[in-house]
């Protein structure tokens, strides 16, 4: 089968990628415009990783851009599509909201055109735990009410699943959105808090923590991400939804506490952190916790990473790359 994954060189389209190109089962066409929005030589060492695999094909383009994207689907013809592609970052919509409207909604609106007319038999989209926002009590359910987000990002995010919803009722196109809660892991954004966090520890430079390092999140590892990715991928809305369209959760269900995250940290890094506890962020969110009933019951989703051995994973390769 053929699988266009886009977002390909970004950290969880990556992943994703190489899963499938792993199995031999599948040939993979990963789509990626290789945007400046953090060090693109981290893009390429990831598409670098990529490029061994016989079943991986790596194509520079913008999703965005509809017509070079849609004759690029009318000629690949995959007969599944991860759209994983996307501007990122919770503080950066609020900088630059521009961004994220081309990306996430423009970007979004021509893979979903793209899809009415090639056909796949899935349409897979990253969508995110930020959509929950406001007045949201954890654990999040994927029917809570999502129409108050507190970012820019979270509600491009929402955006994305109104659209999906009214293209699977009007075409019939099989579409899952996925809410993914705080991926964590190797190969992990540098803009990301593992990451800003270690290097801060490393460099001896203080670290900011925001609500006083009380903020709770569900840190998922990215393999049990990924799991949940292809699983989903391989199992279409059952039949009788219409549309058939559905939003499912993908988390760890067991939020940790900024401050205790950081203690992991110096722990496994074996130096102690400069901390600076500083008021509540504009856009963040206090907790984050995903209630995992629905995907569970859909293909049986159960995240088995600890967050003390995806960390531990996560600094393996962090010293590695960034020669620490």
């Amino acid at each position: 089968m053929k699988v266009l994954v886009t977002g390909a060189a970004g950290f969880i389209g990556y992943h994703v990628a190489r899963r499938l190109a792993e199995t031999k089962r599948c040939e993979v066409l990963g789509v990626d415009n290789l945007s400046d929005y953090y060090d693109v030589a981290l893009k390429r060492a990831r598409l670098a990783e990529l490029a061994p695999f016989e079943d991986f094909r790596f194509l520079q383009a913008d999703f965005a851009d509809a017509e070079k994207f849609a004759g690029l689907m009318a000629l690949a013809k995959p007969d599944y599509v991860v759209h994983l592609g996307a501007q990122p970052g919770v503080r950066y919509s609020m900088e630059n909201p521009a961004a994220y409207t081309r990306a996430n909604v423009d970007g979004f609106a021509s893979v979903l055109e793209a899809c009415r007319v090639t056909r796949p038999k899935h349409l897979v989209f990253a969508s995110s735990s930020s959509v929950y926002g406001a007045g949201a009590k954890p654990p999040f359910r994927e029917d809570d009410n999502t129409d108050q987000p507190v970012s820019f990002y979270g509600a491009t995010k929402k955006t994305n699943e109104i659209m999906a919803h009214s293209y699977a009722l009007t075409y019939g196109l099989n579409v899952t959105g996925l809410r993914f809660f705080t991926v964590y892991g190797p190969w992990g954004r540098p803009d990301m808090a593992p990451t800003l966090f270690s290097q801060a520890i490393v460099e001896g430079k203080t670290l900011k923590l925001f609500n006083h390092g009380k903020n709770l999140r569900d840190f998922t590892y990215v393999d049990d991400i990924v799991d949940g990715v292809v699983k989903v991928l391989l199992y279409p809305p059952a039949a009788p939804l219409a549309p058939p369209f559905r939003v499912l959760n993908l988390g760890h269900h067991r939020p940790v506490e900024t401050l205790l995250f950081v203690r992991m940290l110096e722990q496994l890094l074996g130096r102690t952190a400069r901390t600076a506890l500083v008021p509540p962020q504009p856009g963040d969110m206090y907790e984050t916790c995903a209630d995992l009933t629905r995907v569970q019951a859909a293909i049986g989703f159960t995240p088995k990473v600890p967050l003390e051995e995806g960390l531990r994973r996560f600094i393996a390769w962090f010293r590695v790359y960034y020669k620490t």
